[in-house]
C-alpha cells in the first residue's frame, strides 16, 4: 500500500534538498567558482547532516536507506527534510515515489534560488542568469529519470530578454512550469508589455507560471522588529525563516502580485495562461475575488483597460488559476467563499511544514464537502491548470 492509497493524487507542491554543490555542479564553467555554495544556515538541517551525506559519496548510508523503506507508507509522517528518501538524489527519489503513490509531483528547489532571485540590484546579469541555468539544468537532470517528476524551472525577470531566453532553455528541456519571483522586476512591473513574448510562449506551450515562497523576501524589513521587546524566534527556533510576524503578512505579496496581473489586462490578453500560487496560503483567495470584482465595476467607469474586459477578475483567476491551501487551512472553508474550481492538494515531501500527514489532514476537514469538489482538490484542479500532466502517467 502506498501512502496515497487507491486515490487519485496530484501534488503540487514537493522538493529537492540541494546539496552544496547544487549549482556548482551544473554551472557554467567561468562562472561555476563565482556561485555561492547552497547553505542551510540555520535552518532546521544542521552542518553535521550535509557534512556526513557528503563524506558519504553525496548519498544516504544503505542502512538509512533501507530504515526509510521499511517505513512503508509511513514513510511521509515519520522522517523530513534532508533526511528523507529522495530529498537530493534522483534514484532514490523513484523508490520513494512508488512509497507515496503521487500520480504527478511538481519539484521545487528549496534554497538554491537565494542568489538568482535576490532583489538586489548588485547581483551582476551574469550571475543571476547563469544560476538560473545552472539551476534549470539540474533540475532537468534530477527530473530525467521518473515521468511522474514535474521539473519547476527558475526565471528572474529582471532582463526581459534573458528571462525569454531561458524561459525557452527550459521548455526544450523538458520543465514543466515556470517560477517567477512575485514581486518587482528591478524597476519594471512583471505586467510590463516587455513580458508579453514569455507569456504568449508559455501559453502556446500550455506551461503555467508558477509562484511559490522565497520568490519574495520571506522576512519583514528589519526595522519591524525593533520593537524593544527582543528578539523573536521563528517556528523551527532559529531566526532566519518565518516568524509569527512574517507569516501574518506572506500573502500580501502574492496577492499584490496577482491583483496587478489582472488589473494590468495581462490574463485578459492571455486567456489561454494558466498560473498557481503554491505553499503561499489560501486563506486570502475568496476576499481577494470579491475585492478585485469591486474594483472592476467600479473603476472600469473611467478606466477604459477595465472597461473592455470580457470576464470578470474573479472568472479570470477562476478560469486561469489556482492556489496550494496552508495544511492548517480549512479547504471546505475557502470552497464555501468561493469555490471547488480554485485549490489543489500538495504534500511539500519532504520539507516538515507540510505536516506529518497532508492527506489527513486536509480529508479531515472536508468531510461533509461533496465527492466531485474533493475530485477537483486532488487531481481536476492540478490538470486543468497543470495540462501536460496528462501525458505520460505512471503509477
Amino acid at each position: 500500500m502506498t501512502y496515497a492509497g487507491d486515490r487519485i493524487l496530484y501534488d503540487a507542491d514537493t522538493h529537492i534538498m540541494e546539496l552544496p554543490d547544487f549549482l556548482r555542479k551544473f554551472a557554467d564553467p567561468d562562472i561555476r567558482e563565482l556561485l555561492p555554495l547552497v547553505s542551510y544556515g540555520r535552518s532546521i538541517v544542521t552542518d553535521e547532516e550535509v557534512e556526513v551525506i557528503m563524506a558519504n559519496g553525496a548519498q544516504h548510508s544503505d542502512q538509512h536507506k533501507q530504515s526509510l523503506i521499511a517505513l512503508g507508507d509511513r514513510m511521509i509522517t515519520e522522517v523530513k527534510e534532508i533526511q528523507a528518501l529522495g530529498s537530493f538524489d534522483k534514484h532514490d527519489r523513484v523508490i520513494a515515489n512508488d512509497m507515496l503513490g503521487f500520480m504527478k509531483q511538481l519539484v521545487f528547489a528549496t534554497h538554491s534560488l537565494h542568489m538568482p532571485f535576490s532583489p538586489s540590484s548588485k547581483i551582476p546579469e551574469n550571475l543571476r542568469y547563469g544560476g538560473a541555468r545552472a539551476h534549470n539544468r539540474h533540475m532537468i537532470d534530477f527530473c530525467s529519470v521518473d515521468d511522474r517528476l514535474m521539473g519547476v524551472a527558475a526565471i528572474p525577470l529582471e532582463n526581459p530578454e534573458l528571462a525569454l531566453e531561458e524561459v525557452k532553455f527550459a521548455l526544450e528541456g523538458g520543465l514543466q512550469a515556470m517560477w517567477i519571483p512575485h514581486r518587482l522586476a528591478g524597476d519594471r512591473s512583471p505586467t510590463h508589455v516587455d513580458y508579453n513574448p514569455i507569456w504568449a510562449l508559455l501559453q502556446e506551450a500550455q506551461v503555467p507560471v508558477v509562484f511559490h515562497v522565497g520568490g519574495n523576501p520571506l522576512q519583514l524589513p528589519p526595522a519591524w522588529s525593533n520593537t524593544g521587546r527582543g528578539v523573536t524566534r521563528d517556528w523551527m527556533g532559529g531566526g532566519e525563516n518565518v516568524r509569527a510576524r512574517d507569516a501574518a503578512v506572506l500573502h500580501q505579496g502574492i496577492e499584490t502580485f496577482v491583483s496587478m496581473f489582472v488589473l494590468d489586462g495581462v490574463l485578459e490578453e492571455f486567456p489561454n495562461l494558466k498560473l498557481a500560487s503554491v505553499e503561499l496560503g489560501a486563506g486570502w483567495v475568496p476576499e481577494t475575488l470579491v475585492r478585485l470584482d469591486q474594483i472592476h465595476k467600479a473603476y472600469s467607469k473611467v478606466d477604459d483597460r477595465l472597461k473592455g474586459f470580457t470576464r470578470r477578475p474573479s472568472e479570470q483567476i477562476r478560469e486561469q488559476m489556482a492556489f496550494t491551501p496552508f495544511v492548517f487551512e480549512d479547504v471546505s472553508r475557502l470552497i464555501d467563499q468561493s469555490n471547488d474550481d480554485l485549490y489543489l492538494f500538495s504534500s511539500d515531501y519532504p520539507h516538515t511544514e507540510g505536516g506529518r500527514d497532508p492527506i489527513a489532514r486536509f480529508e479531515s476537514c472536508m468531510q461533509n464537502v461533496s465527492r466531485e469538489s474533493v475530485d477537483k482538490f486532488n487531481s481536476e484542479n492540478f490538470l486543468r491548470v497543470f495540462a501536460r500532466a496528462r501525458d505520460n502517467v505512471s503509477r
